[in-house]
């Protein structure tokens, strides 16, 4: 169905939230120059050499993998990362941790306890520079994977994993997706289906082996908004939810509960910090309360 917004939208019948757009299909907005220019600005002028990192738990072939990018600044773990890693141990994939910590061994020894396999990351670079290290080794170590990604801005997933895999209908399946600079998916969360090496190195301009970026507005403009438009040119691309606004919304800042209604896995943890005037703080508590998580003073 093609709605007045003029991208492709949710049929008759299907979940309905004022603003949002169910089961959507990538459209990728015209390439404009600007975009071009400021990425090949901030390539040229601010990447760095890929940071350091160690193996320290190997990945073996599994038919589905989950990838949890976790930042451990003061070498310890947090209730909601503890929360996260009881929920992803709880499923048959192989859990891969890749943990940012000043050094390696300040990785919290309850993180190896749940790791089938674990990674250390040098700090700063952010969370691509880690999916880029994850995804790379499973592409080459456990080919054809079904791989769940994730980091630790969100709570949750308040669902199985199990479902989170049988409800992805696109090759790369995102969560939410936004208009926001482009229309793009949201890369705090998404699946990638049978992941290979040809499919990683089709997305080179996205996931740098080789380099990285330590501003955070490079990350969002270089490699989370193009993120969908790049891997579109080789597989399909979907989000279970996208918000359509001339301005550029975030759904799961401007719609978290109703998002939660209709079963999406994740509250974002900014609404009870740097975002908590976005929405009652109380709400934002008494759902996560509902769907288990307990609340910490």
């Amino acid at each position: 169905m093609i709605n007045d917004t003029g991208v492709n939208g949710s049929g008759e019948g299907a979940p309905s939230i004022p603003g949002l757009i169910s089961q959507w299909d990538f459209v990728a907005n015209d390439d404009f120059g600007w975009r071009r220019r400021h990425c090949i600005g901030a390539w040229l002028r601010r990447s760095r050499r890929f940071l350091s990192w160690q193996e320290l738990k190997p990945i073996v072939p599994k038919p589905c993998w989950i990838v949890y990018f976790m930042y451990c600044p003061n070498g310890h773990i947090e209730p909601y990362h503890r929360f996260t890693l009881e929920r992803l141990r709880d499923s048959d994939c192989g859990l891969l941790v890749v943990c940012d910590a000043p050094d390696v061994t300040k990785i919290p020894q309850e993180v190896r306890h749940f790791a089938n396999a674990l990674y250390w990351k040098a700090m700063s670079g952010y969370d691509f520079s880690a999916y880029t290290l994850a995804l790379r080794r499973i592409a080459s170590r456990s080919p054809h994977a079904n791989v769940f990604v994730m980091n630790d801005s969100v709570f949750g997933p308040f669902k199985p994993i199990e479902v989170i895999f049988s409800s992805a209908q696109w090759d790369l399946s995102g969560f939410t997706a936004s208009s926001m600079i482009e229309n793009h998916i949201q890369s705090y969360a998404f699946v990638l289906k049978d992941l290979t090496s040809r499919k990683m190195n089709r997305l080179l301009t996205v996931f740098f082996p080789l380099a990285a970026f330590n501003q955070f507005s490079d990350v969002i403009h270089v490699q989370e908004t193009r993120f969908a438009r790049v891997t579109s040119a080789h597989m399909n691309v979907g989000s279970n939810w996208y918000a359509y606004s001339a301005e550029g919304v975030d759904p799961t800042l401007s719609r978290p509960i109703e998002l939660l209604r209709y079963g999406h896995p994740f509250v974002k943890r900014s609404l009870l910090t740097k975002h908590k005037k976005l929405q009652p703080e109380g709400l934002i508590c008494e759902a996560l309360s509902s769907l288990g998580y307990p609340i910490y003073s």
